[in-house]
């Protein structure tokens, strides 16, 4: 048995005062308490767009496609107990979600699925642009990609001489507090793509920005290895949950 069915046979939880209590399914028909909730939901969505829900609500309508025959409200309620927020559930890693009653393959692709459509939309308002002019774009998509994940992960943004952003890529993942950069390594990819200056950006998944002593002592040995290269580091980002900082913004560069 899949978890998936073993969600569609498990007993609801408690519902909502709009709802009503759970009763056997029909085969291959859709119980009118859900049919007619999940209309109200997705007429609400129409009408007034993500701003008119809350997270747990806009979550449902995600689950939607994945659990097709049965209520998911007590199982977007039950993510969101466990995760804090929808953008840490849609950015939960894989053997994070399992772990939840109800979760299956076809709950975590979908998931993954919206998370990647974010991705993609962020990163599209800020690929072949000027940086200086785009600099909030840029900002955004650091914050799509990297805020809510549990673990540290390492990006490197490259530019050309126009300072157009040409490449973003993921060098190196880490555990909740450390992750591992090598320096020659930025600086060789970078003239590996043309590139003449670069900004880097890791996370801290704490939430707090704050620059660590490793961190300080990282840019400082990339800086040196863009120096010696003829290559120009801009900035280091650092990401927090709902702010940044700014290596050059508070004199570290």
């Amino acid at each position: 048995m899949s978890d998936h069915d073993a969600f569609d046979e498990a007993p609801c939880l408690p519902f909502g005062a709009d709802e009503a209590p759970a009763r056997p399914l029909a085969a291959g028909r859709l119980p009118s308490y859900i049919a007619d909730h999940r209309r109200r939901l997705r007429g609400r969505f129409v009408a007034g767009g993500a701003a008119a829900m809350p997270d747990y609500e806009l979550l449902e309508l995600v689950l939607f496609q994945a659990i097709p025959r049965r209520d998911v409200k007590p199982l977007a309620r039950l993510l969101m107990d466990r995760f804090g927020d929808f953008n840490r559930v849609l950015t939960a890693p894989r053997e994070r979600l399992i772990e939840i009653e109800g979760v299956g393959d076809a709950v975590i692709t979908e998931l993954k699925i919206v998370e990647a459509a974010a991705h993609r939309m962020a990163r599209a308002r800020v690929m072949r642009r000027q940086v200086i002019s785009s600099w909030d774009a840029v900002l955004d998509y650091c914050h799509t990609t990297m805020a809510h994940r549990e673990t540290e992960q390492f990006r490197v943004l490259y530019l050309d001489r126009k300072n157009t952003l040409i490449a973003d890529e993921e060098q190196a993942r880490g555990t909740v507090d450390h992750v591992p950069v090598y320096p020659r390594e930025v600086a060789k990819r970078a003239l590996e793509l043309n590139a003449s200056a670069l900004i880097l950006v890791h996370n801290h998944p704490s939430g707090d920005p704050t620059p660590s002593q490793s961190d300080i002592d990282m840019t400082a040995r990339v800086q040196a290895a863009c120096a010696a290269l003829d290559l120009t580091l801009h900035d280091h980002l650092i990401i927090g949950k709902s702010r940044e900082l700014s290596f050059r913004g508070e004199g570290y560069l």
